[in-house]
């Protein structure tokens, strides 16, 4: 596709359509909603496909919504954003910040809070759906928009997989989608190859025989047991692991007993784990196993341990072919400044489902969301980690301007690489 044909496309993306995208994400970062519960905002996009023209499919794995415009013969394109949110209290200071809460199982009232841009994500790719219907006489193919539920929990992209999406939308040419990241605003980040890392993350439950604190000689010490664990898998990466290869053993939560003088029955630790290679995920994961197996049975435990997954995010990576034709069109359409390198992330993603189970390429892509200016400063102070919030923090948010139109023309540029011209 011609850049002309981009900018033509582009050409809608006017003031009033700037405003309405801008308070769009507004009143979506304020009203997150967590994994599978999306129903508002699942509505939103809906309504907003409808609108432009789409098929609007809804409830597909869930809360997610399928848009579909068949515009003559041609490729299909797939474009992909997740919706859901996470349980984090916010401290952003914004005038749009959430103060909304949610009850999980448990019946605890949590906070919640659109840490990761899934908001940013909805709106980038609701402003591009509607570009590119306006525009449909540029083009010829079939448009897709995936709003997908659950990417938080590794849950729902193969939700929508398993409830038949690829059925309702024939397979397609090619999947896009983007994720902001803490790199300044304004600017892409696209590579070939492996970008973001396979996560496994693990519920381990460790038994022992509780009792009085005062007759430890009586009880088989599960918090003991549980210490002893998380300092031996402390070795895994560091001794099993070679120096050449990437990964990543977090223990995160460690729960035991209820009371100061009483030793508990048992105790619970959750490891996640993070790799660039099958090899390594299958090395980790046998080691982990191995090592929880093992100290329970030095200390003595009465019944083995049991191991949960409970969640695993597939590697992202993008099809070297697929990647080079987006990188010259973004090139070609932002100028090689505002393109640059997307190095590898130990942050995981569930986005590689949908073109893994279609047996279509993908391409995932960055998209600053931080202020150039703080950014700039930051790094030249060498303060990036300490003053620019990344995702998952309560500090973190994208600036609007210029992170939206960026994502919008990023999408809009990405699928009009592979829509021919009418």
């Amino acid at each position: 596709m011609s850049t002309s044909t981009t900018d033509a496309v582009m050409a809608g993306f006017d003031d009033a359509a700037r405003k309405d995208l801008a308070d769009l994400y507004r009143d979506l970062h304020r009203h997150p909603e967590p994994a599978f519960k999306e129903e508002r905002t699942a509505g939103i996009a809906a309504d907003r496909l409808r609108a432009a023209g789409f098929e609007a499919h809804t409830g597909i794995g869930g809360t997610g919504v399928v848009g579909v415009l068949r515009n003559g013969d041609g490729p299909t394109v797939a474009l992909r954003a997740d919706m859901d949110a996470l349980p984090v209290l916010e401290a952003t200071g914004l005038p749009y910040a959430s103060t909304d809460t949610y009850r999980d199982a448990e019946g605890r009232q949590i906070p919640l809070m659109h840490a990761c841009a899934h908001d940013m994500h909805v709106t980038c790719l609701a402003g591009a759906a509607e570009l590119l219907a306006a525009g449909r006489e540029r083009w010829r193919g079939t448009l897709v928009a995936l709003f997908q539920p659950a990417e938080e929990i590794a849950a729902g992209a193969r939700a929508m997989v398993d409830d038949g999406v690829l059925d309702l939308i024939g397979r397609p040419d090619v999947v896009l989608g983007q994720h902001v990241f803490p790199n300044p605003a304004g600017t892409v980040l696209v590579s070939p190859g492996e970008v973001m890392a396979a996560a496994d993350s693990l519920e381990i439950r460790l038994f022992g025989r509780g009792g009085h604190g005062s007759q430890p000689e009586r009880t088989v010490d599960p918090v003991v047991l549980a210490a002893a664990t998380v300092m031996r898998l402390q070795t895994v990466v560091s001794r099993e692991i070679s120096p050449f290869d990437r990964a990543v053993l977090t223990v995160a939560q460690i729960h035991a007993g209820h009371k100061e003088n009483v030793i508990a029955d048992e105790a619970t630790i959750t490891v996640n784990l993070r790799s660039f290679s099958p090899d390594v995920r299958r090395t980790l994961l046998t080691a982990v196993e191995r090592v929880v197996n093992a100290e329970a049975a030095a200390s003595g435990a009465p019944r083995p341990p049991e191991l949960r997954t409970l969640n695993a995010f597939p590697l992202t990576s993008n099809d070297p072919a697929a990647t080079a034709r987006v990188h010259d069109a973004f090139t070609g359409h932002f100028g090689s400044e505002r393109v640059t390198e997307m190095a590898p992330l130990m942050g995981s993603e569930d986005f590689g489902v949908f073109g893994a189970e279609a047996g279509a390429p993908s391409v995932f892509w960055g998209l600053g969301g931080a202020d150039p200016g703080r950014y700039e400063r930051a790094e030249r102070e060498g303060r990036l980690s300490q003053d620019v919030p990344g995702n998952h923090s309560p500090a973190f948010a994208p600036v609007i301007q210029p992170t939206l139109p960026t994502g919008v023309e990023a999408l809009v540029t990405a699928a009009l690489a592979w829509l021919p011209e009418r």
